[in-house]
Order: C-alpha cells, then structure tokens, then sequence
C-alpha cells in the first residue's frame, strides 16, 4: 500500500454507529497529533452523514485540547439541519472522554450563481522548477531531532515544493508570505469529498509559520511554542488535490503571543478553489 493510500485510510474512518465514527492516530514525530488530521477526520466524518449530492462549502474547528498520537479518536457528529439546499453537521472529536476539537460544517447542493475570484499571484516559479520539501530536509537531515527525521525525510503521501524554501534551524528575516506546491503522490478516487477532506489535511501544513517569518523564527527555534487555536476553510469550486495547488499564505497580523495567517489554493491555471484562514497561539519564551 502506497503511502498516499495509507494516508486515506486514515481518514476513511471506522463507523461504530450511523453518527460516531473511530480515526486512528499517528505520530508524526511531534509527540502530538498533527492537527491536519484531526482536520480532515472530522470533515470525513461530516461528509459521510450529509446526503448525497451535498459537498462541504465551509467549515470551523476549533482545537480544544493537544491530541494524544498513541490513541484513536472519536467522532460523534451532530446532524443538525438538513434543508432544501443546506445541511449542517456539528463534530466533536474525543479521547479519553474529553473533548479535543469542536468542527460545524455546511453541505451545499450545486448551484449556478455570480462567479469571480482574485487573479492568482504572477511570476509563482512552477513545481518542476523547485527541490521537494523532502529534498530539502534530506540535506539537513544530521542536524533535524529524531524521530522527526524519519518523517521529514521519508515518503511522503503529498509532495510539497516550496517556492522560497528556507532553513528553520536558521531562519532569515522575511516579509510573512510563503508559497508552496502541494500534489498528492499517487492517483486519488474520484470522488470530491476525499479531495475535500484530504487539502484539509495538507492546509494545516506551512501556514501557522508564515507568521514567524518577519521575526526570523520558526518551529524549530528553541523557546517557540506554536499551537493551533482555530482553523476555517471555504471551498469555492471543484479541484482535485492529484494534480498541483498553489497554497498562497500571507499573515496579516502577530499580536498578544497570536499569530493569524490565511491561504488561498490556485490551481496552476489559476483557478482559486479554496481559502483557509487560522489563528494559532505564537509564544516567544526565549
């Protein structure tokens, strides 16, 4: 089984009932759970309650305690409304008994409507012109703590091309914008949902640390402690997360040991297919 075909297991869920469902967990090699997975399990869990020929348009989760890698987590959703048009699912996801994540999500059946977009950035050099992430942390790879090198140097279920890369165990100073690359490395299901689920996994990566680029930090810096205190995404038109994403992160604002960040994903013809925004607590205990 491919890593990419792993990762979708992983997300795919154990029904235990018509509305509470199992995620397994794995350690990414932070010692806690990855928030994109939790992410993209409990939109999983959503979409697998709302009826047919509704796709998710909008979601807000909000991180409510750190998740433990070593234990599964369960999802009770909460099928609020089902209109004419739109459904809404409230999440809840748990270990232990205590709550760890809030998620409410809104389906939406197709419609025509008004339609325009902002341009694209110009001049984003192109992913076959860029090293991987992977590349990039296999020639830093003596110096990266273990068992974080394994994961960062290993295969990985989504190729990621940065278009600045950077160093995080020496960060330069930058204005807060990154640009990335993001392609799934195999061939995914057509269905929209996976894709859907799956770019909410990928849209908790390279963003909360765009706003520690203007201080010449990052996640690496001893004294940083970064965690996601909030995540909202809109999907805006249909895309497939097989071929390449611009994941287009700006951070407006870093105040009160906070950091904002929001992200818009283009497709490579420029084609804006979704926006995610995130606060996240920003602590400086250097």
């Amino acid at each position: 089984m491919s890593v990419l075909h792993d990762l979708l297991a992983l997300l795919e869920l154990e029904r235990i009932d018509d509305t509470i469902f199992r995620g397994p967990s794995r350690d990414l090699g932070w010692g806690r759970l990855y928030g994109g997975q939790v992410l993209g399990q409990a939109l999983s869990a959503a979409a697998k309650t709302a009826p047919e020929g509704r796709v998710v348009h909008s979601m807000h989760g909000y991180f409510l305690r750190p998740g433990d890698a070593t234990t599964p987590v369960i999802y009770l959703v909460d099928c609020i409304r089902d209109g004419r048009s739109f459904t809404t699912r409230r999440v809840v996801g748990k270990q232990n008994g205590k709550a760890i994540f809030n998620l409410s999500a809104s389906f939406q059946i197709e419609e025509p409507g008004f339609d325009h977009q902002d341009e694209m950035p110009a001049g984003v050099r192109p992913p076959e012109e860029l090293k991987t992430q992977r590349e990039l942390a296999q020639a830093i790879a003596e110096h990266i703590p273990s068992p974080l090198r394994e994961q960062v140097t290993g295969e990985r279920p989504i190729e990621v091309r940065p278009v600045r890369p950077y160093n995080p165990l020496r960060p330069d100073v930058r204005e807060p914008v990154s640009q990335v690359w993001f392609r799934a490395t195999d061939s995914m299901p057509d269905d929209p949902a996976v894709h859907r689920y799956l770019l909410a996994y990928a849209s908790d990566s390279h963003f909360l640390t765009t706003a520690l680029h203007p201080h010449g930090a990052s996640w690496a810096t001893r004294g940083i402690q970064m965690a996601s205190i909030d995540h909202a995404m809109w999907f805006h038109r249909p895309f497939r997360l097989d071929e390449w994403l611009l994941y287009d992160v700006t951070s407006p604002s870093a105040s009160g040991a906070r950091g904002l960040v929001t992200g818009n994903f283009y497709t490579r013809d420029g084609v804006l297919v979704a926006t995610a925004t995130q606060e996240g607590l920003v602590r400086d205990r250097r």
